[in-house]
Order: C-alpha cells, then structure tokens, then sequence
C-alpha cells in the first residue's frame, strides 16, 4: 500500500474496506469473560503524536494516522497505558455499535455506521476480557473532546510509524506459553492487548498479509 497517498482519498479506505471483507475473522468463545470492542479508528493526518522520536520527521502531514489515547492516571486499572477507545459489550449490542458508541464516549468522535470497515480477530486477555478489535474509517477527525475521567491524551500515530523494521518485539517471561508481543512506537513501545491488534492491522491491512496474534501473551502488568 502506498502510504504517501491522502488518506482522504477514497483509495485507501477501499483497499481497507477490501482487505478486511476477504479476512477470514476468528471469533473467540466468551466463556466467562467480559466482553469489550475497541475501535481502530483511521484518521487523516499523522501530526499530534507528541512523541520525541517522530518529531523530527516534518513530512507526517495528511498522512494516514491511527487514533490511540493514554489513559487517565485515575482509572483504576492500567492507568497511564496505551489504549485503543472502547469498552464493554452492553446487552443487545453488537461489536461494531459498541466500537462507535465508546468512540463517541471517549473522544467525542461521533461516526455513522457505515465507516465501520471490518473486524480482525478476537483476543482474550489475562485479565478476564474477550476483546473484539473493530477498525473505522475516521476522516478528518478535526474536533476532538476526550472525556477527562477516562482519556488522559489523544495521539495521531502515523501509518508508518507501526511498518518499523524493528517491529514487532517478542520476548518470552517466565510463566507464558507464548512470547510477549510488543509494538514499538517512537523511543517507547505499546503492549498486548493493544500492540496485538496494531501489529494484526499492520499485516493485514498495509502489508496484505493475513496474520494471527490471539496466541501472543501480555506483559506482568497486564495480567490482572
């Protein structure tokens, strides 16, 4: 995929809207656990990042973004993390109206369900939650109003910045089955669950490989 192309421009969301309907999704059971939806949200331009490593690069303007928050520091859990917005299921609720609804409650990005573009695989945490990643086309996304109590920040990361040669990162910890996957992002990095769903987008979606990451573990931290 040709990234210098404006993501306002109607070939990119086709060739996403394409690459997820050809996507053979694998849901999970939820077996106990609570289901949530976060939104992938595509956006227009990659400036906003506030990251000191990709400060320097000048040309991120009308560049495809993907939409991230860190959390607010007085969440009760993973406080400060990066995250993607979303939350719980409500009965009757699909995936997809929950993706929106949490979008519109977090950052005040209120979309119409047509710029739900797909879904990628479902990813049950340590923590008890079976997470369904649905990604949105956002546009423009000019007039953002985070919710204080949930959203500490907003970030714009570049398209590009998540096709680093040096991702993903795996390691393995004492415990886990499967190595920890990681997703660096300027001097620092993101973690599973979220990194997960980035790097699954990553392949599928701008490098058109159908890629699995359910099996992936979590760090300590995100256990419970």
């Amino acid at each position: 995929m040709n990234l210098s192309v404006l993501s306002s421009h109607p070939a990119l969301e086709g060739q996403l809207r394409a690459r997820l309907a050809h996507f053979d999704v694998r849901p999970l059971p939820t077996e106990g656990r609570r289901h949530a939806a976060v939104a992938l949200v595509v956006v227009e331009e990659g400036l906003g990042a506030d990251l000191p490593a990709l400060a320097s690069h000048t040309h991120w303007q009308d560049r495809p973004a993907l939409l991230l928050t860190r959390r607010a520091d007085n969440l009760r859990s993973h406080a400060g993390q990066w995250a993607l917005p979303g939350g719980r299921i409500e009965p009757g609720e699909s995936a997809e109206v929950a993706a929106l609804r949490e979008l519109a409650e977090e950052v005040g990005l209120a979309l119409a369900p047509r710029a739900v573009l797909g879904r990628l695989d479902d990813y049950a945490t340590r923590s008890g939650y079976l997470i369904t990643p649905v990604v949105v086309w956002g546009g423009a996304a000019r007039e953002l109003h985070p919710d204080p109590g949930e959203v500490a920040s907003v970030h714009r990361i570049p398209l590009q910045e998540f096709l680093r040669a040096d991702a993903p990162i795996l390691n393995q910890v004492p415990g886990a089955e499967h190595p920890v996957l990681r997703m660096p992002v300027g001097e620092g990095w993101i973690a599973a669950p979220t990194a997960a769903f980035l790097y699954q987008f990553r392949e599928l979606c701008l490098r058109e490989r159908p890629t699995r990451v359910a099996h992936y573990d979590q760090p300590y931290f995100a256990w419970r």
